[in-house]
């Protein structure tokens, strides 16, 4: 469900900039796998693994109906056999642990009262029936009772086609890889402040894409503390909870120089580094100053098809990180970051590359040396492969706001004049806080889902 109302609702953002290919991708949004049906893919502008297939992470919208419950002892499992044939097992100690009466659970909080002390996690039942209200009771050796909905035991069931839609519907995992033939998805700074349905389109765009371009701020600062109040809250860093991009003397940071920025992402120097980041343009260089983005996610895969070796490297070794001076107060920081995270399943997951703020310390066996250099080299490569880089100019007014986790970014060297000089302000968010709104909006615009 919630898939199909991403397509309706990101696709007038998207499709106003997008390339075809995204259009497609999105218009795809909404096709399920079917049991023994050939696995169906959501197309992007290049490449999707098997494992980012949308396939079953959409639950049929349709209302679910218990047919019968029964035991099966031996394996203490409970059995509900729905009325479209199907049926879900669920263990006696999850059921019994997650009792939804009043006195197992605060629904004001939605949190669980009963204490893992009190739980027996060797219960049986003594009896389960299908109520007449199509929900299911269970009466537990204690004589306490527990009654469970449908559709809240339908979404918990432990097969791996409906975990994987409740991994997809809490966590929108599935992203759209693509290079330089991106147009950047645009959406309106006011509409995304004060509608929801502009908002939630917003952030399912910056999940699925990583970068959306927000049009028509005011040109003076305070914009980005504006756009994070829409979400939560700003994460406050050693910058301060924004901070002012332009070239100044005794720079403390090689962004507040003129000289080209590589590609990176921010704050490697940090374990856990910042999620979302808000760029501003307040003022832009009188000549260059053109921002360049990579899709940091496709470009580890790139890597993993063309040199595995290489990418084996760069997700097993902790390479040193470090951020020293004074700011928002005096920092010293030092980090042990691997420059591409994978999660326990192999999936790509976080980049962490800042090549100015990579240490002298490096921390692995000499023999590993030499392998690391080769194996962030080939990376780099990838990176800057004209066909990967996407190249645009911020225009006062504009604001960019992308995945930090997944987009490496990066500047030209630009000359400013100096009664004019270049004026980004930047922000930054984390995921969670992002994610929270996300769902709110979600629920908002589209009821419970």
């Amino acid at each position: 469900m919630w898939m199909s109302s991403f397509a309706r609702l990101a696709r007038p953002v998207l499709q106003r900039s997008a390339s075809p290919m995204v259009c497609k991708a999105l218009r795809s949004c909404h096709r399920m796998e079917l049991p023994g049906a050939a696995p169906s893919f959501c197309i992007t502008p290049v490449h999707v693994r098997s494992h980012q297939t949308l396939g079953s992470a959409s639950l049929p919208v349709a209302c679910h109906s218990v047919r019968h419950v029964r035991v099966v002892e031996e394996e203490r499992l409970m059995v509900v056999e729905w009325e479209d044939g199907g049926q879900s097992l669920y263990p006696f100690t999850w059921l019994r642990d997650n009792c939804q009466c009043p006195v197992c659970t605060l629904q004001s909080a939605e949190a669980r009262l009963l204490l893992l002390a009190d739980l027996d996690i060797h219960t049986g039942v003594d009896s389960v029936e299908v109520t007449k209200d199509g929900k299911v009771s269970i009466v537990w050796p204690e004589k306490h009772m527990s009654v469970f909905d449908a559709e809240w035991l339908k979404k918990r069931c432990f097969s791996p086609a409906a975990r994987q839609a409740m991994r997809e519907e809490l966590f929108l995992n599935e992203r759209f890889y693509w290079d330089a033939s991106l147009r950047i998805p645009r959406a309106d700074f006011h509409e995304v402040l004060h509608d929801d349905g502009a908002a939630l389109a917003w952030l399912l765009a910056l999940r699925r894409v990583g970068i959306v371009h927000l049009k028509g701020a005011p040109a003076e600062q305070g914009q980005v503390a504006r756009l994070a109040e829409r979400i939560g809250y700003l994460r406050l860093t050693f910058y301060g909870h924004t901070w002012q991009v332009q070239d100044k003397s005794m720079a403390n940071n090689v962004a507040y120089t003129s000289g080209k920025l590589s590609l990176h992402t921010d704050y490697p120097a940090l374990h856990f580094a910042p999620g979302v980041q808000f760029l501003h343009c307040i003022n832009q260089a009188e000549e260059g100053g053109e921002s360049e983005v990579v899709d940091g996610f496709h470009m580890a895969e790139q890597l993993h098809r063309e040199d595995p070796e290489a990418f084996r490297t760069l997700t097993s070794l902790r390479i040193d990180f470090t951020d020293t001076g004074t700011d928002y107060c005096d920092f010293m920081l030092q980090s042990k970051n691997r420059i591409i995270d994978v999660d326990s399943e192999g999936n790509i997951c976080k980049i962490n590359y800042n090549n100015a703020t990579r240490d002298s310390v490096l921390d692995v066996p000499l023999h590993q040396v030499q392998p690391f250099y080769r194996a962030l080299k080939a990376y780099v490569d990838i990176m800057n492969r004209p066909e990967n880089v996407v190249t645009y100019t911020m225009e006062p007014g504009d604001i960019v706001t992308f995945d930090n986790w997944r987009l490496l970014h990066g500047r030209k060297s630009y000359v400013s004049r100096p009664d004019r000089l270049r004026h980004l302000e930047g922000a930054y968010l984390d995921w969670d806080e992002v994610m929270s709104r996300l769902r709110i909006l979600r629920r908002n615009v589209h009821g419970d889902v």
